[in-house]
């Protein structure tokens, strides 16, 4: 399995403010996946949150594709040094999903189909940070790029926006996922270079 889609062709922008540092453009969509790609069965598929204290709030796809969705358009970069500005999605805030859940909890792990998890400070994914994900550039979002639903969390190296997203697990203390546990940054910014550990 290839890292990076063969073609991938990026050019260097040091005078774009939008471009983190050590990063170059495409116009492309690389394609990088830690495994082989699920196909979820839409009528199979759900997504979770499950609290520190036990309760467990569930979505099945015609629930969540009932939710009021926005339509962001954000820059996304990875931590292969690509980045694409101007992409356009469509999805559920997670302000939205978090609205009657009771949590103290700090962490968040996020799962997805398939065995991938990625942790973030919870308070990374409310305020208007993230989304779960279903339509990319106004298209159903292809299963390669994650779909049918994908984490989507632009601010952050694009690995902890979790492909084949099901659920997030929230927890008392920080909880290293899939990457994390293989040396690579445990928050991950790439405006400050967060790629690896000790970055």
């Amino acid at each position: 399995m290839g890292i990076i889609s063969r073609g991938f062709q990026g050019r260097r922008r040091g005078d774009d403010e939008r471009l983190p540092p050590g990063q170059y453009l495409t116009e492309d969509f690389p394609v990088l996946s830690a495994g082989p790609t699920p196909r979820v069965p839409l009528d199979r598929w759900e997504f979770t949150i499950d609290t520190e204290g036990g309760q467990v709030h569930r979505w099945n796809w015609q629930e969540l594709r009932a939710l009021p969705s926005e339509t962001p358009t954000v820059d996304i970069h990875c931590v292969t040094t690509w980045s694409k500005l101007d992409t356009r999605w469509q999805g559920v805030s997670l302000d939205v999903l978090f609205e009657d859940v009771e949590t103290a909890a700090e962490y968040a792990l996020v799962h997805s189909y398939g065995g991938y998890t990625t942790n973030l400070p919870l308070e990374d994914l409310l305020d208007g940070k993230a989304w779960i994900a279903y339509r990319y550039d106004g298209e159903e979002l292809e299963p390669r790029h994650g779909g049918p639903a994908r984490l989507l969390v632009p601010h952050l190296y694009f690995w902890k926006s979790a492909k084949w997203v099901r659920g997030i697990r929230l927890l008392n203390e920080d909880w290293p996922g899939f990457w994390e546990t293989a040396g690579y940054h445990d928050y991950g910014d790439p405006w400050r270079e967060q790629r690896y550990e000790g970055d």
